[in-house]
């Protein structure tokens, strides 16, 4: 990693996870494998914003909750973003490694290795509305073929998310910013 930790994959330890690292690599992954509109990839970073941005507004979510979903996506600064089909392929090496990862990462920022039942329903939901945004806005799905993959976006409206790519510079402060803010809640005690 850029900052100088060596995370390895079969074995990670909570020690070698960094923020930034984190933060930049999912800047520079891409959704959708790069297929979308736009001068700029909608990355992985940009997406675990809006999942947050979603989680909190169709919640009452603890600042605790609101770092489970702006890292829902964490393990893929390291492994990258494959389309869920591709998973389904690949199989259970990947979901092992990517279960690993994740418990890391959690660890690493004082949250449980994998998130609540409950919490996973609700990030899994919000997952599934920013897909439907960035499906009907970006990658070129008619509003009807996104609601049979992903199901109707309830609760939140267009205008209510950010689905303009940005550069991999900006959503990268943006994704450090958002961390900071969330860990400041935390740390001042409000969930």
């Amino acid at each position: 990693m850029l900052s100088g930790r060596r995370l390895d994959l079969l074995d990670p330890s909570p020690l070698d996870v960094e923020i930034s690292d984190i933060a930049q690599g999912l800047a520079r992954v891409a959704r959708w494998n790069g297929q979308t509109r736009g001068d700029h990839a909608f990355s992985v970073a940009q997406h675990s914003l809006m999942v947050e941005a979603i989680v909190g507004r169709i919640s009452s979510a603890s600042p605790q909750t609101l770092l489970l979903a702006l890292l829902h996506d964490a393990p893929e600064y390291v492994i990258g973003d494959m389309i869920s089909p591709f998973k389904a392929v690949v199989g259970g090496g990947y979901k092992t490694v990517e279960a690993k990862l994740e418990a890391a990462i959690h660890l690493r920022f004082g949250l449980p290795p994998a998130a609540p039942k409950a919490i996973k329903a609700l990030i899994k939901r919000a997952d599934r509305i920013a897909a439907y945004f960035e499906a009907t806005e970006l990658a070129g799905f008619q509003p009807s073929e996104a609601r049979a993959f992903f199901g109707p976006p309830r609760d939140i409206s267009r205008d209510m998310v950010d689905v303009s790519p940005r550069s991999a510079a900006e959503v990268e402060k943006m994704f450090l910013a958002r961390f900071e803010t969330i860990e400041a809640l935390r740390r001042a005690g409000k969930g």
